[in-house]
């Protein structure tokens, strides 16, 4: 993955030096509310972020791209990661720290993601998979021009019953505004 900047951050490719200052970025309640809970170690984490260098599946049928959110002052925030599918659909995930909600950050570093997996890895659709009831996600989502998905998305993306499926086409006007 390439560095991102925008004006309220940068995404930086996700390395396994990243695991210590991730554990203190993820080990926030407030997150657990919705998402998986705080990694159980910073050796977990460290050995996950290893896995996810490789930056694909070993079948090769995905491609990800998973990158650290960097504030100004070197102060890291959250995540934002996309796994690219041969179909040219990719899953697009993030999770910032608490502190960091409400000021544009997750947006930016979102959109930046967006606009690289449709400019530079040929992606034609957005999914992003959630529970229903985040709805400060879903919020973000539909600003960035998501909607929820049809019968047939929702059956093909959904995992748990409580999940809710958004999707975006890759090209929407959405692209246009700042």
């Amino acid at each position: 993955m390439r560095t991102l900047s925008t004006d309220r951050c940068t995404l930086e490719t996700l390395r396994e030096a990243n695991a210590v200052a991730m554990l203190r970025v993820l080990a926030n309640p407030a997150i657990d509310e919705f998402e998986n809970a705080t990694p159980p170690s910073p050796q977990w984490l460290a050995q996950r972020y290893r896995r996810l260098e490789s930056r694909g599946s070993p079948d090769g049928s995905q491609h990800w791209l998973n990158g650290v959110v960097r504030l100004p002052g070197e102060v890291l925030a959250g995540y934002v990661q996309a796994t690219v599918l041969s179909s040219a659909i990719a899953y697009v995930a993030y999770e910032l720290n608490s502190r960091h909600w409400r000021q544009g950050i997750g947006s930016r570093a979102v959109r930046a993601m967006l606009d690289e997996l449709r400019e530079h890895n040929g992606v034609h659709t957005f999914v992003a998979v959630l529970k229903a009831a985040n709805f400060r996600s879903a919020a973000l989502l539909r600003s960035l021009g998501f909607d929820p998905g049809d019968p047939a998305q929702r059956a093909l993306h959904r995992d748990e019953p409580d999940e809710l499926v958004m999707v975006r086409p890759a090209a929407t006007d959405a692209d246009l505004s700042p």
